[in-house]
């Protein structure tokens, strides 16, 4: 009594990226987890330095000219970091996240068991299909077989 195969078992994160570049599936990830210290993808310098230079530039501002001084850079400098800095943040944390879960299926297994993945898919006929944790991942990549 074998069970037949389903003809992509073994192939769902190959067949991932196959929907993915076909934009027919999106990946999530939570950024916030992956842009914490001990993740795989964090990275110390793009994280600290640049709130590091904002402060370092008010505190040198005020002690040097005046206090109105140090609190405009303060001002600016947070501005440039929420408009210019942190956007580029997210984008890199997500490149470098979906780069490492989609190298292989340990990655992939271990970031979806923390939660961090989901899978979002708009189908033709308008239906909007999830997958988080609880899912499982690969017998929701399957179910596009179907679709095909």
């Amino acid at each position: 009594m074998s069970e037949t195969t389903h003809p992509w078992a073994g192939q769902e994160r190959q067949k991932l990226q196959e929907l993915m570049d076909q934009e027919r599936v999106r990946l999530g990830v939570h950024i916030r987890k992956m842009n914490s210290p001990g993740s795989p993808v964090y990275r110390y310098a793009e994280n600290v330095w640049p709130a590091a230079l904002i402060l370092a530039s008010s505190f040198a501002g005020t002690a040097l000219i005046h206090f109105y001084v140090g609190a405009a850079i303060l001002g600016i400098g947070c501005w440039w970091w929420l408009a210019k800095v942190l956007p580029k943040i997210k984008d890199g944390v997500f490149m470098r996240s979906a780069a490492y879960a989609l190298a292989s299926d340990a990655h992939f297994d271990a970031l979806w068991a923390g939660n961090v993945l989901s899978l979002y898919a708009k189908l033709p006929d308008g239906t909007e299909r999830v997958a988080t944790k609880r899912d499982d991942w690969r017998a929701y990549i399957r179910s596009f077989y179907e679709i095909n």
